[in-house]
C-alpha cells in the first residue's frame, strides 16, 4: 500500500515525466538528440531522414577544379543572343570583300565549325525570330529585323540560309557524285568493264538549302537556294562554361 501511494504521488507531481525523459534522452551512456553530438545517437527528421544540418561539408565541395558553380555554368559568347540552352548570333557572319560571293551552303557550314559552332536549321531561326534581327525584306521593321538601308550597297530584300537541306530530284542528281577517277578499273573476277572517267558533282543543283526571313517578329519560309549558292548566314553555338569567345577570336 505504502510503495503504491509512492507510486501515485510521483505520477501526479511530474516526476514520473522527468523520469521517462531521462531514460529516453540517454540510451546506453548516449545521449539522444537531433543535433550531432560526439558519442551520441542522432534522430531522423519527420521525413525520416538526417537533419541537412547534421550532415557535414566536405572542404572545398563548393568547387569542381577550384572554380564554383556559376563559373561552371554554361554561357554564351559575346555578340550572341541566349536562348536558353543554346546561343545564337546576333547579326550575320561578317563576309570579308575578299570572300564576297563565295558564301555558299559548304563555306557557311565550314565557317561556323570553325566558330565552334554549326549552321542553324530554319526551326532555329523561326523559333530565335522574335528574339533575334533576321535579315527581313526593305519595308520591315527595322525594331525586329535587319533592313539594308545603304542604297549605295542596294537596297533589297534579305534571307538568311539555313542547314535544312530539301532536293528537287531524286537519285544522285540531288545526292551530289564524286565523279569516276581516271585509271579506275572494273572488277575482274565480277567481269566488269573499266568505267568511263567522269567528273565530280558535289554541289547539284537540285540539292537545296531553306532560307527564311523575319517579316517582324514571325518568321518565315523565303523558299530555297542551290547549295553553290550564296547567302547571308549566321551560327550557332552550345552555351559553355566561360565561354568569353569563339573558337576564333
Amino acid at each position: 500500500m505504502v510503495i503504491s501511494l509512492i507510486a501515485l504521488v510521483f505520477s501526479t507531481t511530474g516526476l514520473a515525466d522527468a523520469a521517462r525523459h531521462a531514460v529516453v534522452s540517454v540510451v546506453a551512456g548516449h545521449p539522444i538528440s537531433v543535433k550531432p553530438r560526439a558519442g551520441g545517437v542522432l534522430l531522423l527528421g519527420r521525413n525520416r531522414k538526417f537533419p541537412a544540418a547534421a550532415i557535414p561539408t566536405v572542404k572545398n565541395s563548393s568547387r569542381v577544379g577550384g572554380k564554383t558553380a556559376e563559373q561552371l555554368a554554361g554561357t554564351c559568347p559575346p555578340a550572341t543572343v541566349d536562348l536558353g540552352t543554346w546561343c545564337l548570333d546576333t547579326a550575320p557572319y561578317p563576309v570579308t570583300n575578299a570572300d564576297a560571293g563565295k558564301n555558299n551552303y559548304l563555306f557557311a557550314s565550314k565557317a561556323c565549325v570553325g566558330e565552334g559552332g554549326w549552321l542553324p536549321t530554319a526551326a532555329q531561326l523561326l523559333g530565335a525570330a522574335s528574339r533575334v534581327k533576321l535579315e527581313s525584306t526593305i519595308h520591315d521593321s527595322q525594331l525586329t529585323a535587319t533592313v539594308p538601308l545603304d542604297p549605295s550597297r542596294g537596297l533589297k530584300d534579305q534571307r538568311e540560309m539555313t542547314s535544312t537541306l530539301i532536293t528537287t530530284e531524286a537519285g544522285s542528281a540531288a545526292a551530289g557524285f564524286e565523279g569516276v577517277s581516271e585509271g579506275s578499273t572494273g572488277n575482274p573476277r565480277q567481269g566488269q568493264a573499266n568505267p568511263t572517267p567522269l567528273p565530280a558533282n558535289p554541289l547539284p543543283e537540285s540539292l537545296q538549302y531553306v532560307t527564311v526571313y523575319s517579316n517582324g517578329t514571325k518568321g518565315g519560309f523565303a523558299g530555297s537556294e542551290p547549295v553553290a549558292s550564296p547567302e547571308n548566314f549566321r551560327c550557332a553555338f552550345n552555351k559553355a562554361p566561360g565561354a568569353l569567345n569563339k573558337a576564333s577570336s
